[in-house]
């Protein structure tokens, strides 16, 4: 239902086919007559689709109606998955034993479905040796070759050389 339904009194229209608190049609009545008997059973007269001609309205409980909506968005939003993008940080001179603990770390966020950045941070004089970093990354790379998809190839920024791995 559109964010801007119109109830009782707003609705502009002189005529409205109407639908029961139990669904059933009672046909086109003029507008102040089904607010009329929508108020007589405790209700409110509710635009479900304004568009047709005549416009369609539901004699409802429009707070109750509200309630219910509100809750089924909660659940969709429970059911969605949402995706992370996590961060490993190396540096170009990480001993082999550290690397395979922090690819094992990366497979893990990409077995859970999360995107990975893989940063090298270059610091001082490690700078004039670039390529140090640059073959760290492509043993990443080599290790996680069935795990993930490289999304992003490695590239440097500023002092930071970085790629984005994403789940296969």
């Amino acid at each position: 239902m559109t964010p801007k339904q119109r109830i009782n009194h707003f609705i502009k229209n002189p005529e409205v086919r109407v639908i029961g608190a139990e669904g059933e049609q009672l046909g086109i009545l003029k507008t102040s007559e089904a607010i009329r008997q929508a108020r007589e059973i405790g209700y409110d007269l509710v635009e479900v689709a304004p568009t047709a001609d005549p416009p369609v309205c539901r004699i409802m409980d429009y707070g109750k109606f509200k309630y219910e909506q509100s809750k089924k968005e909660h659940r969709m939003r429970l059911n969605q998955k949402s995706t992370q993008v996590k961060e490993v940080k190396f540096r170009p001179r990480t001993d082999k034993h550290d690397m395979e603990t922090k690819v094992r770390q990366i497979r893990d966020f990409l077995d859970e479905g999360n995107k990975t950045k893989v940063t090298v941070m270059f610091r001082g004089r490690e700078m004039a040796n670039q390529e140090l970093g640059f073959k760290a990354i492509q043993k990443v790379i080599e290790e996680l070759k069935g795990a993930g998809n490289i999304e992003s190839p490695p590239r440097m920024e500023g002092r930071n050389l970085y790629m984005v791995v994403a789940p296969k």
